[in-house]
């Protein structure tokens, strides 16, 4: 049995599973803040086999998702001047802004091309001298270290028409945001293997102790999963307030120290405004001073955008873990992934389209 193939083993699930319905004996509310961990529950049928005590809570984990309106506008602002060529990876074209999206954007004209890595987007850039050339630089710590790598880049090869639309986010302060909400739910948390391999585990460690919430590691694979709410529900039911790792083999507790160098040479913390959540002290990444000629921000006139939030998306509370995709009037109606009213349909991460991809009554 390949590495591929023990991880998605429905007998090795179906142990794990047992495993969870011998220990649990009260509901336990348990949040995956990864997008791709939802998508993956749902895709796998996990949501149907877990025991009935066990309730899934989707996070704001989705890139995507939780870019603020106001980038999202800044972008299209950006995207519209004939002399930029305005990069980004795909999901992001289709994101609603206040009036349109960078799809319309590109049928109207503008040189919107989808990129697969910002290393792509400096070559379009030392190709085109003669035009402005911006990345669309969104993520959570997984891809900071990559997006950084270009600006250091642009910055040593003095690639001057290059510049990034920073929009980063980092997950423990939004952990934080929600554990100190007085609607909050949430009993344990799943937290992200991609980005604990970047970052390590142990900055959540101090999160699992203060706010009496269990947490644990967990990667993308069905094993990998039910391996996750296992280790969760154990420390849950022991009232042991921990974080255990249920992904030992992407993901150290220290984390990948070179790509923590990178992120320390290029960016510096700030406040962030998270789509549907509102602005979280901290909880964000800008390009530190020596790096601020490749800021997009600074490089166009984009300070004074006006931003209007459709008035019947719910996606604020769903990305909140308040309401579930089934619970929005649009949901499949006036929503749908061809005619998104919010980014959690747009996005492959989105909990709305994951509900309407796999989960649709």
């Amino acid at each position: 049995m390949n590495i591929l193939e023990k991880y998605r083993s429905q007998e090795l699930v179906e142990k794990v599973l047992a495993q969870i319905r011998k220990i649990i004996t009260r509901p336990w509310a348990i949040m995956e803040i990864c997008g791709g961990q939802t998508h993956a529950f749902m895709q796998y049928g996990l949501t149907d086999m877990l025991p009935k005590e066990v309730e899934l809570i989707h996070g704001p984990g989705c890139p995507v998702c939780v870019t603020s309106l106001e980038l999202v506008d800044k972008a299209i602002a950006i995207a519209s001047n004939p002399n930029v060529i305005f990069t980004s990876y795909g999901d992001m074209l289709r994101v609603p802004g206040s009036n349109q999206d960078l799809f319309s954007v590109r049928a109207s004209g503008g040189d919107v091309r989808v990129v697969y890595s910002p290393i792509e987007a400096l070559r379009i850039a030392e190709e085109n001298p003669d035009r402005q050339v911006v990345f669309f630089g969104i993520g959570f710590e997984t891809t900071a270290p990559s997006n950084a790598i270009s600006v250091i880049k642009a910055k040593a090869q003095m690639v001057s028409n290059y510049s990034m639309l920073v929009s980063h986010v980092c997950v423990p302060p939004a952990m934080r945001a929600i554990l100190n909400s007085s609607a909050n739910r949430v009993q344990g948390f799943l937290a992200a293997g991609h980005v604990c391999a970047v970052m390590g585990y142990k900055e959540y460690e101090p999160i699992a102790r203060q706010y009496h919430t269990p947490i644990a590691v967990t990667g993308f694979e069905p094993l990998d999963l039910v391996l996750g709410i296992y280790e969760t529900v154990k420390m849950l039911e022991s009232g042991v307030f921990e974080v255990h790792n249920a992904y030992p083999r992407a993901v150290t507790r220290d984390g990948n120290k070179t790509a923590q160098s990178i992120i320390e040479q290029t960016l510096e913390p700030c406040d962030r405004n998270w789509r549907g959540i509102g602005e979280i002290p901290m909880s964000g990444w800008k390009l530190k001073k020596e790096y601020q000629n490749f800021d997009a921000e600074l490089r166009f006139d984009v300070a004074d955008i006006k931003t209007k939030e459709s008035e019947i998306c719910i996606s604020g509370l769903i990305l909140q873990g308040l309401k579930k995709p089934f619970e929005c009037p649009a949901f499949g109606t006036l929503c749908t992934p061809q005619n998104p009213l919010g980014a959690t349909m747009v996005s492959s991460e989105g909990a709305c389209s994951a509900y309407y991809r796999y989960g649709r009554k």
